[in-house]
């Protein structure tokens, strides 16, 4: 049941939470290992067209956020605001299995977190 809330925020349910006005942060980290990379230029040349796609097809930030420094191993972010969880779930579900379909990548390893306004 929906009771009316302290001003424009929304209204109030029983709960004590807010309908209508809910903020979702969801994020995905990345660890991939790169085929056969011989340098940190090579390694550039297979990682940005992934973040490149990602931000294009998803409107998602993400950027290559950590192993810089190592030529075969990549770390990639990937954030995303929303407010339905389920369109956030659906958006990070779909970025991972176009990064897990890279046949230049293996996909060691996927950290997923969800952050609703209770967090």
């Amino acid at each position: 049941m929906i009771l009316p809330g302290d001003g424009p925020a929304g209204h109030r349910t029983r709960t004590g939470g807010i309908s209508g006005n809910c903020m979702y942060v969801g994020t995905l980290s990345f660890d991939l290992l790169l085929g056969d990379v011989h340098s940190l230029k090579e390694k550039r040349s297979v990682v940005r067209p992934i973040v490149a796609e990602l931000q294009r097809k998803f409107s998602v930030s993400a950027a290559e956020v950590g192993d810089q420094d190592l030529h075969r191993r990549a770390r990639i972010g990937v954030a995303l605001v929303s407010g339905d969880a389920g369109f956030l779930s659906d958006v990070l579900d779909r970025c991972e299995r176009l990064v897990a379909a890279r046949p230049e990548v293996e996909l060691l390893s996927v950290r997923r977190r969800l952050h609703g306004d209770e967090d």
